[in-house]
């Protein structure tokens, strides 16, 4: 407590009540925080800790102050505490109180923009202040010798003490080095200002005030240059979307791209994309289903967490096209998180897209929606190539029938038919490109047309499964279940191995056991009148 007791003040003794309601503080907020259970990320983030994307998603930025007074553990609090008593005591004796308390927030601020400025993982402790402190009373004893007893905190003799406290963060890990020297250079910088108490008396509370100001200016730059967002393309998937720019692409085994950002528990908001093959032009609604029954079982445990409540299917639009949407409330820190997931048909494919972000914290919904609304959907890879094959081969019928091929997957049978069409041309006899241009015409409303190409290529091919389906797709676009049924047959006796013709006769089968039977139209006799049947 001795320690930088001021020269020349006529033997009154000036107590650091600032530092020492500080330190109160510190241990008592500590002591609250391990009297709630065991002191993790979750409970630090829950009281204030500095976590990049709550400042800068959620606006949260209190907790670049707030940050300076949570601590890990036992171990890290006493190391600071234990400097800072010296340190902070030494500096309080020579200045006013209130210009100490200006310092203190300045520092505060100073260290955890810095922090904030390096990168968004959560950080906590008064490390900062220790620094900040042990700063100005480098600078400030150098200006002012006199004013110290002790000659260790009196200008470049603290220096040797700084390099050794910077040198052990730098070899220990999980320590902010980028808040430390924020903290340091803010309190070298308000030392060459600060002045004792006599001379500081005759110049008002202008100086502090500026000093808080432009820590406060530094924080508003800080958070303004980090809270920017980026657009992420997925040339595979076709899709682009607009992110904030501290997410970060995760790895993930199962064919998703997924970002989150950054946070392990509490606070953790997630987006991950994924494309469903699923063979026949859909309009997700089945995906829909088939997702809230196996990830959201109402009140079970799931692969997402415990589900407590679910909304949807409903139909909305994502990226200019029809999607259904999920709606789920999940189980989880405090109060649980939310869930959307959505799914956007594309031809053959169905992206699934899903969005979670903690309910505590309404404003990621924000962030959330500003995602959906800039989501797009881009040409993707295999369509890129596929079209560059047909232009770099105008003449080959195999690049043509290629990118015919593609668009009709995609979901574009339209655009498909024309280079399908030239395909045919250039090689009438390749039943597959007719199979294609068929299936292109009757996925377009086309439906004679489609039928005509459907005949044309099981004449070329009369035992290709491929044509005869052709025929049964061409049957039932006409309404015809039967004779639909009866094609199907018949390519079953051709290929009574395939699965998937096996499970379409199933499904037909079924069409035809819901579906009523017309009644027969009567023709009433001449001169009565019309007679309708009902319906």
């Amino acid at each position: 407590m001795s320690i930088g007791q001021p020269a020349g003040e006529g033997g009154v003794r000036v107590h650091p009540w600032v530092t020492l309601t500080l330190v109160g503080v510190l241990l008592g907020l500590h002591g609250v925080l391990w009297a709630q259970g065991p002191v993790d990320v979750d409970m630090l983030v829950r009281w204030g800790a500095k976590a990049g994307p709550l400042v800068l998603e959620a606006g949260q930025v209190w907790r670049l102050l707030t940050a300076n007074l949570l601590h890990r553990d036992v171990l890290h609090l006493v190391l600071n505490v234990t400097v800072l008593v010296a340190a902070g005591s030494a500096l309080e004796r020579v200045c006013r109180r209130g210009d100490y308390v200006a310092f203190l927030v300045t520092v505060a601020l100073a260290t955890m923009s810095s922090s904030l400025a390096w990168s968004g993982a959560v950080s906590v402790g008064a490390s900062g202040l220790v620094y900040g402190c042990l700063g100005a009373l480098l600078v400030l004893g150098r200006r002012h010798r006199a004013l110290f007893r002790v000659r260790w905190l009196s200008g470049e003799s603290a220096l040797p003490t700084v390099l050794v406290f910077l040198w052990m963060g730098w070899t220990s890990v999980g320590v902010d080095n980028a808040g430390h020297l924020g903290g340091l250079v803010a309190g070298g910088l308000a030392g060459a200002f600060l002045e004792p108490r006599d001379v500081a008396s005759r110049r008002g509370v202008l100086r502090p005030l500026v000093g808080v100001m432009a820590a406060v200016l530094l924080a508003a730059l800080v958070v303004t240059e980090r809270s920017g967002w980026r657009v992420e393309r997925d040339d595979g998937f076709g899709i682009s979307v607009a992110l904030p720019e501290g997410w970060r692409g995760e790895v993930d085994g199962q064919g998703r791209r997924t970002f989150s950002n950054g946070l392990p528990g509490l606070g953790r908001a997630t987006f991950s994309a994924e494309a469903i093959e699923a063979g026949e032009p859909m309009d997700g609604l089945a995906q829909a289903r088939r997702y809230q029954e196996e990830t959201l079982p109402l009140d079970a445990p799931g692969p997402e967490g415990r589900t407590l409540s679910v909304q949807g299917p409903s139909s909305t639009q994502v990226g200019g096209r029809m999607a259904q949407r999920l709606r789920a409330r999940l189980e989880g820190p405090d109060e649980g998180r939310h869930l959307i997931a959505y799914f956007v048909p594309r031809g053959e494919w169905v992206y699934r897209l899903v969005f979670t972000w903690p309910a505590q914290w309404a404003a990621y919904q924000d962030v959330v929606g500003r995602m959906v609304a800039e989501l797009r959907f881009d040409e993707p890879s295999v369509l890129r190539e596929a079209r560059g094959r047909a232009l770099l081969l105008p003449g080959a019928p195999g690049p043509r029938r290629e990118l015919g091929a593609v668009l009709r997957r995609l979901g574009a049978p339209r655009y498909a038919i024309t280079p399908l069409s030239e395909s045919v041309s250039q090689s009438p006899s390749h039943v597959g490109g007719r199979v294609e241009l068929a299936r292109a015409l009757l996925e377009a409303g086309r439906v004679e047309e489609g039928c005509h190409a459907a005949d044309e290529a099981q004449v070329y091919g009369p035992s290709d499964t491929g044509a005869l389906e052709a025929g049964v797709r061409c049957e039932l676009a006409r309404g015809a279940l039967p004779r639909a049924l009866a094609r199907l047959e018949e390519a079953r006796r051709v290929d009574p191995q395939d699965a998937r013709l096996r499970a379409a006769e199933a499904v037909l089968r079924t069409m035809m056991e819901t579906v009523p039977p017309e009644p027969p139209l009567v023709m009433p006799p001449a001169g009565a009148p019309g007679v309708s049947p009902r319906p």
